[in-house]
Order: structure tokens, then sequence, then C-alpha cells
């Protein structure tokens, strides 16, 4: 059967922990779906996790990326390889709640080119996490929404669904850390394209560290975030996924 959605994981020596982050999705996700789960080298300590597991569940394909090393490389990979009209971007650290995978495979079912999941809408929340992080993050969202009217106050956040053809035509410009997410924000306001959003609770891993380096990567967020006040197109319908927006 073919999948409905396909689920990008960038995993990055989680070990036999990527096991309760697959057993989490499998148990919340009922539609067909495959999952990536992208690393790094070969030695990364969840592959003969993910090995095992495959053997058992057949919807699991582990894959080596083959584009450089870091997570913005391991989802451009991910997305690339994807076979479903839909992709789901998630982390491998239990972070994210999978039970939003399928609304969010839904919204982008019924017209949206990306979905994210919002820590800062009603009924949304983040427990833990930096300090530092967490309020730029909010600030962020908070003042797109307000003054770009991006579709989503939480523009920074990487578990997002989105139509595959959507990110393939207008490309994936992030490569490095995490921010995708709010590229595709950026570019399909700037194209006039929907976004839409559902709640989400978020919860800071419960072990091993966070692969989010704050310091090196906010400059790079930023760059999206101007881009996303940049003036766009201005049209009451929805143009054509035909060009691609530049950097």
């Amino acid at each position: 059967m073919s999948p409905r959605v396909s689920i990008v994981i960038p995993a990055y020596n989680e070990g036999p922990s990527i096991n309760t982050c697959l057993d989490r999705i499998f148990e919340a996700v009922s539609m067909p779906c495959e999952v990536l789960v992208v690393y790094d080298a070969p030695d990364d300590t969840s592959v003969p996790y993910l090995q095992e597991y495959a053997e058992k569940e057949p919807r699991v394909r582990p894959t080596l990326n083959e584009y450089g090393r870091g997570p913005a490389a391991a989802i451009r990979f991910g997305i690339d390889r994807a076979a479903a009209e839909v992709v789901v971007v998630t982390m491998a650290d239990g972070s994210d709640d999978p039970e939003q995978i399928e609304q969010l495979t839904r919204l982008v079912e019924r017209g949206v080119v990306v979905a994210a999941a919002s820590r800062y809408v009603h009924g949304g929340q983040q427990v833990g996490g930096p300090w530092l992080k967490g309020k730029i993050s909010h600030l962020a969202g908070y003042s797109l929404h307000l003054i770009a009217r991006v579709g989503t106050r939480d523009a920074t956040n990487s578990f997002k669904a989105y139509r595959t053809t959507f990110v393939r035509q207008v490309g994936i410009d992030s490569d490095a850390g995490f921010e995708m997410g709010i590229e595709m924000v950026a570019k399909a306001r700037r194209l006039g394209l929907p976004v839409a959003e559902v709640p989400t609770i978020w919860l800071d891993r419960g072990g091993g560290q966070s692969n989010f380096k704050t310091r090196a990567w906010i400059p790079r967020y930023l760059r999206w975030y101007l881009h996303a006040l940049r003036p766009g197109r201005r049209t009451s319908a929805p143009p054509p996924l035909i060009e691609r927006v530049s950097r």
C-alpha cells in the first residue's frame, strides 16, 4: 500500500532510545505511512537498533544520509526520498507528540502547503528546554504571526508537515541546523500560499544531550525571519507552484 505520509526523522547517536520514538509513532499513526530515519554515518549508535526494528516493521526505512553531516542535510535527504504526497518532519528525541502527525497530514491534504505543530497557540505548551531558546522562539513566532501573518504562531518549530511537491519546487536552502521549518513558512508566505497550525505540547528530551546549537544557529533563523517580513505576492488565489523563491 502506498504511504499516505512520509515521516522523516533525523537521528544522531540515539542508541536504543530510537526504539521508544518509533514505538510511539506507530502507536499514534494508523494511516499508511513510511518512516525514514536518517543518520549521518554507518557507525551511528542508532543503526543496529534501526536495522533490528526494520526487520519486524517494514514501514521503517533506515536511511544513510549522503548529503553531508548535520540535521539540515539529513532532513533534505529524507524528503528527497519520501514516497508520499505529505511529509512530516519530527525529532528522534521524543520531544514532539506523534499524536499530531495525522492532524498535520490531514491539514496538508485539505490544501495547505505547511502545517505547523504550534507550542504557542491555545492548547499548546512547551515544557522544559533552555530558557533563552524558548523565549527567542516564542518572540519570533508571535511577532511573525502579528506582523507578517504567516499562518502560525510557531514558525521556528521543526515539527511540521509539508506538501512534498511544494518543498521540492521551492527548494531547501537551509544548510545547517533545523531552520528549514521557518524557511518553508517564509517561502509560503512570500508566495501567498496557505499555512495552518494545530496545538502541540513539546516536552524536553528525557535523556541524552540536545544537538541544538543556539548561538551558532540563531543568525540562520534570523535570515528567514527577515525573509518572511519582505513583501510577497499579493493575490486572492494561491499561485501555481512553478517558481523558486530565491535566497
